[in-house]
């Protein structure tokens, strides 16, 4: 009896002594799933430090000589659009894909958003709604003088930029496109606030609307089943957007493709990762065999 008691013991013991040890083994064998690396960049105009999340895309190499053109992702914090995105740009490279170029992307992590996707309202409303706001000059100099130059000299990049927004961030893309176009060659515009201040960015004639522009520029407006904007003065969000759409088709310009999406399953909250799937879907038609 003695010995049976004994046996089992040594048994237990050594079932034990092997599960600890292939535990540990386990163990030393995991390691990090690593899609990008953090850095901050230290911004004169906005002064504050600014995160940014990168994702190189497979097969960068600093050492080669091949260049890749950047994406720049407002609300690109890791909570908010930077993994998700990066997932349809990488899916998109699959080989048996092969639609989009292998692009680096750049979230902008959020410090303020309300403050640095609007410009001033004179309504009185949105003011209260956003006491921060109206700062997206100095957010715009950011990007221009500072952001892209610093990307710029630590990456290898080519000179196809495409800026990326949603709601506020759809608002701002759209400012940057009527005042400063030339800073993207790419504009993803996804339900655009356009509400703020009583849309009196539909009322501004940008560089774009004239025959002598000539950089080559896509742009994707995608709007869902929204309804009305949270303004006191009444906009309905899919309204606006096919506004913006017709008054861009007005351009004399032989240089811009606008691409027009409604997605109607969609809505504010829903519709963001849709729509950069079918806006890469448009700006980059499928390769002929």
């Amino acid at each position: 009896m003695n010995r049976t008691i004994l046996r089992f013991s040594f048994t237990i013991f050594f079932s034990l002594i092997t599960f600890i040890v292939a535990a540990q083994k386990l163990q030393s064998d995991s390691k990090p799933f690593v899609l990008g690396t953090i850095e901050s960049l230290d911004s004169k105009i906005l002064v504050e430090k600014r995160i940014l999340n990168i994702y190189l895309p497979e097969g960068y190499n600093p050492k080669d000589s091949i260049a890749y053109p950047v994406v720049y992702l407002l609300d690109g914090s890791a909570d908010e659009d930077f993994i998700h995105i990066v997932g349809l740009y990488q899916f998109n490279t699959f080989p048996w894909i092969d639609r989009v170029p292998k692009s680096i992307i750049v979230g902008i992590a959020n410090v303020d958003r309300k403050r640095d996707f609007t410009y001033p309202s004179s309504i009185a409303s949105d003011t209260k709604l956003i006491p921060s706001s109206g700062k997206s000059d100095k957010f715009m100099a950011f990007i221009e003088k500072e952001l892209q130059p610093y990307i710029n000299s630590k990456f290898k990049t080519t000179a196809s930029k495409t800026i990326i927004g949603q709601s506020l961030g759809g608002l701002f893309a759209t400012e940057v496109l009527l005042k400063k176009p030339q800073l993207f060659t790419n504009y993803i515009i996804i339900s655009p606030s356009l509400w703020w201040d009583d849309g009196s960015l539909l009322q501004l004639d940008g560089a774009i609307l004239n025959a002598n522009y000539k950089q080559k520029t896509s742009i994707y407006i995608g709007v869902g089943k929204e309804g009305l904007s949270p303004s006191d003065i009444p906009h309905v969000m899919e309204v606006d957007a096919n506004l913006l759409v017709e008054k861009i088709k007005t351009t004399k310009s032989k240089s811009l493709s606008v691409y027009f999406d409604y997605l109607p399953e969609e809505n504010h909250a829903t519709i963001t990762h849709q729509a950069v799937f079918n806006a890469l879907r448009m700006i980059y038609p499928k390769k002929e065999e």
